[in-house]
């Protein structure tokens, strides 16, 4: 890369950085800290939770999606929409029913504070292996494009991100989130003008797309096994942006950190929005690559923008777009940082040593951040050297963590609100047999190939939109059949106690 381009990375560092510094003055409080003193605007929160969901591998890989296939990716899209419609109409109303700290809070007042514990840890576990291995794949398109090796890419991008997050809180997150969120898409948006360019222009490059199937955004088939259809897309996209959405704390804290419900609900479902708006720009790039000659075969599809951004984008313009994929992963890092830290303060550290003065766990949760952010870094590494001389299982495994558990996580929260008999020790139950059915189905191919069980092949064709589905009935039915079978009754902490003694 030119020094043009460098010194646009540099300044863009240098950007995030002085973010932090400028918002560690207004802190007092951990909910100064973790939450934002509950005063982030809605739109500042909408492009937060865009860019925070948006890793360096949505950016590189979409791309190389629209240049192999089609537009059909946009069907999982819009079920992202139904399902944030679904959370902002039945599960954000009881986030803001009293003051809550985190997503978890609210399952101690309906099942007691033993799950409440359980499903943090899920969480906690969840997020560090899963965003761990997003660091290290996010470093290797960056190391492609800077030549830089991916040791110092992933140390570049997590101790400036730490920096910020550590100095800022949730402020910074948010605020360096708005700022990666522009930076990517102009990059974004520069690159499809410069393609279309060299395909001749807009329009002849749409016709050779639409020529050439490109452009269709449906498949009306129905079946299990193919990743891109109507009903896999709504269904499957709708109940996992209803997981990670509506459960995991990454994303309910920025809605925590609104100024009220309406704008909590207004920042969720716009982000559904610009979401569709985001996958469409960057499918339309890759088409427009491919309309412009410069995909061909023999390049992986992960390869076709980064290619394409070393050999075409000028000077200054590629740096431009560097920035924005580290925008990307940077995002990723920041919010994982914080919401770890976030669920760890108050899920476990509060509750087991009884200590809630704001200011006390506002130096615990920096702490907490530091630890987690130098944790993240190391985890990054560790997969990165222990998939160098192998054929990289342990990254395909921490990839599929989220989809593992998000349905046990939903269904939790269906049995919290729908169904009045289940009590602490049956959604326990839930989560680990959910848990356990999803790690056999998605590794199902793998075990049958290691062990000549052949009976699990047809289980392990399963299109991966479908885990959640499936994650969910699975918890929703274990909860009720434990429920039926009084499963651990009498030895689990049950809701929490009003004054008079009843349940909440």
């Amino acid at each position: 890369m030119s020094a043009l381009d460098l010194a646009v990375i540099l300044v863009y560092f240098a950007f995030t950085l002085g973010i932090g510094l400028w918002l560690t003055r207004r802190q007092s409080t951990a909910g100064d800290y973790f939450l934002g003193a509950r005063d982030l605007p809605a739109f500042a929160v909408l492009l937060s939770i865009v860019a925070t969901e948006t890793s360096a591998l949505t950016v590189i890989s979409v791309p190389g999606i629209g240049a192999r296939g089609d537009l059909t990716f946009l069907q999982l899209s819009f079920g992202y929409l139904v399902g944030r419609i679904g959370v902002a109409a039945w599960l954000l109303p009881g986030y803001f029913d009293g003051s809550q700290d985190t997503a978890y809070e609210r399952l101690e007042r309906r099942f007691g504070p033993g799950t409440r514990r359980l499903v943090s840890l899920v969480f906690l576990v969840t997020r560090f292996l899963a965003d761990g291995v997003r660091i290290f794949a996010g470093a290797i398109p960056l190391a492609l494009l800077t030549g830089w090796s991916i040791p110092a890419s992933i140390l570049a991008m997590g101790l400036v991100t730490l920096a910020y997050t550590y100095l800022g809180g949730l402020k910074a997150v948010v605020w360096a989130d708005v700022v990666q969120l522009v930076v990517y898409l102009a990059g974004g948006v520069a690159a499809l003008l410069i393609a279309w360019k060299m395909a001749g222009g807009a329009g002849n490059a749409l016709a050779l797309a639409a020529d050439a199937g490109k452009l269709r955004m449906v498949d009306f088939s129905f079946n299990f096994t193919s990743t891109y259809t109507v009903i896999g897309g709504l269904l499957g996209g709708a109940l996992l942006s209803a997981a990670s959405h509506g459960t995991d704390h990454l994303i309910v804290q920025r809605l925590l950190a609104t100024r009220s419900l309406r704008d909590a609900q207004r920042a969720l479902v716009g982000s559904g929005v610009v979401v569709i708006l985001q996958f469409l720009l960057f499918l339309l790039v890759g088409s427009a690559i491919w309309a412009a000659g410069q995909a061909p075969e023999s390049l992986a599809g992960d390869e076709i923008f980064p290619r394409f951004i070393i050999e075409y984008l000028p000077s200054g313009l590629a740096g431009l777009v560097v920035a924005g994929i580290l925008a990307a992963a940077m995002s990723t890092i920041s919010s994982s940082i914080n919401a770890l830290a976030s669920s760890l303060t108050h899920d476990l550290y509060a509750g087991w040593t009884n200590k809630r003065d704001p200011q006390h766990l506002l130096r615990v949760g920096r702490v907490f951040s530091l630890v987690w952010g130098l944790s993240l870094i190391g985890a990054a590494l560790f997969f990165y050297y222990y998939a160098s001389g192998t054929d990289t299982p342990v990254v395909v495994l921490a990839l599929s963590i989220a989809s593992i558990t998000y349905g046990a996580l939903l269904g939790t929260y269906v049995l919290a609100g729908q169904f009045g008999s289940v009590r602490g020790p049956h959604t326990v139950a839930a989560v680990l047999v959910t848990v356990s059915v999803m790690l056999l189905v998605v590794f199902a191919r793998r075990i049958a190939e290691s062990t000549g069980m052949a009976w699990l092949e047809p289980i392990g064709q399963l299109a991966w939109p479908w885990y959640v589905p499936l994650g969910t009935v699975v918890a929703v039915v274990t909860g009720l059949v434990a429920s039926r079978l009084q499963v651990g009754s009498g030895k689990w902490e049950v809701g929490s106690r009003t004054r008079n003694g009843d349940e909440r």
